[in-house]
């Protein structure tokens, strides 16, 4: 694919890229100059934001130089990169939400893999004072084939205790193994209910829809999301002395909305909908969200930014950084939406923060080329590319090695 040839010879130091369409046209974009959002994240860097509680689910980063059969290995992971990437979430004020989806959990990252991330993680933490939480699943379990109720209890709670003495907050995420061994909504209130009554302490809980991940279709015992969400709030009710906050992943506003407004007092709605984060945390007269978002590794800098608003109750300054930043998450999570780590990374490479774009299991490939030219323009709109002239120059690399010319 070529350029028209007109536009070919560009100097070096232009801003101008033809970037590829699905279409199969090509089409001139011109970078913007950095956002004034990277100056004003600076101004509350060090602090964490005050009307808000906010984590940044964080990406592994890849080793480029692993051999493929490094896969699942310790080997796979470029650690020190990948560390200095939650060090750059704590620089700005804002907690890391650790092995995760982001994080490619159970799609790269094992427990064997995770359960060592989530300790050195949270040894850096405390280096710095950072907030950190934790995902525990049930993924030292099979996936392909059904468990009982014990044993998924106990592994959720062998989970819980690494988690809680490495020095992080537990998240309850949502289990494969549950969702395939379950034939009942009573065997989810069983299990949840004994690993909320063994937890140890306070812990999150994360209900994560099917967009993100097909296999937990019918979690909560149904396929009727009125009746999961009347199931979620009672456990939340029985205990809502252990569980400090609820991370909720629908990409349902109305929903999270409703449910939030019925929270007992002291547990935290914390957002997972990268789709409707915006008008989640703003709020409204009857409360607002906190946030646990994927999107806030790819945009953490204007977050910070925009959050800086909100603490000095400037929801129109919120709004104005933090709006143009939709359009990218929305393609980022855009079906398949468990692709969307691809773009995360993808724009964690374009941002400086690492020298290659690989992923672990090969995700890089999940998503097309001109996807990805949709995210290189989208995060130039949004504000959220922190040294255009590093992006331009590695985007221009990354269409040279796809055939794209010019």
């Amino acid at each position: 694919m070529t350029a028209p040839a007109s536009a070919t010879h560009r100097t070096a130091g232009t801003r101008d890229l033809w970037l590829p369409g699905a279409d199969g046209t090509i089409a001139l974009h011109t970078v913007r100059p950095r956002s004034e959002a990277f100056e004003l994240a600076a101004g509350a860097a060090g602090s964490a934001p005050t009307s808000r509680s906010v984590y940044a689910a964080g990406h592994v980063v890849a080793d480029p130089f692993a051999d493929p059969s490094d896969q699942g290995t310790a080997r796979a992971i470029d650690w020190e990169t990948t560390l200095e990437f939650r060090h750059h979430l704590w620089s700005l004020g804002l907690g890391v939400a650790e092995a995760m989806d982001t994080a490619q959990r159970g799609n790269g990252l094992d427990w064997s893999l995770a359960r060592r991330l989530i300790r050195r993680s949270a040894a850096e933490a405390r280096t710095v004072g950072g907030s950190i939480v934790a995902g525990a699943a049930t993924d030292q379990l099979e996936a392909a084939q059904t468990h009982t109720l014990d044993q998924i209890t106990d592994a959720y709670l062998e989970q819980i205790t690494w988690i809680r003495e490495s020095g992080a907050l537990p998240v309850v995420m949502a289990s494969r193994q549950l969702a395939a061994s379950a034939r009942s909504r009573e065997d989810y209130e069983v299990v949840y209910d004994e690993v909320l009554r063994q937890a140890g302490g306070p812990v999150f809980l994360h209900w994560l829809g099917e967009a993100f991940d097909p296999s937990l279709r019918g979690y909560w015992g149904t396929t009727d999301l009125d009746v999961a969400t009347t199931t979620v709030l009672d456990i939340v009710g029985r205990h809502a002395a252990t569980i400090a906050g609820i991370k909720i992943s629908l990409l349902d506003a109305q929903r999270e909305i409703d449910l939030r407004r019925l929270l007992p007092e002291g547990v935290l709605m914390h957002t997972g909908d990268d789709f409707n984060y915006v008008e989640l945390i703003r709020g409204d007269d009857q409360g607002h969200s906190h946030a646990l978002l994927g999107v806030f590794d790819a945009i953490a800098a204007p977050a910070r930014a925009a959050l800086a608003c909100l603490d000095a109750d400037d929801a129109e300054g919120f709004t104005r950084i933090l709006e143009p930043t939709v359009p990218l998450a929305r393609l980022l999570f855009s079906a398949p939406t468990s692709a969307y780590k691809t773009g995360v990374v993808f724009l964690a490479w374009l941002n400086g923060h690492q020298s290659h774009f690989r992923m672990l299991a090969h995700a890089e490939a999940q998503r097309s080329v001109p996807h990805l030219a949709q995210v290189f323009a989208l995060a130039d709109l949004g504000g959220v590319l922190a040294d255009p002239e590093l992006a331009v120059h590695r985007m221009r690399q990354f269409l040279a090695v796809a055939g794209v010319d010019g």
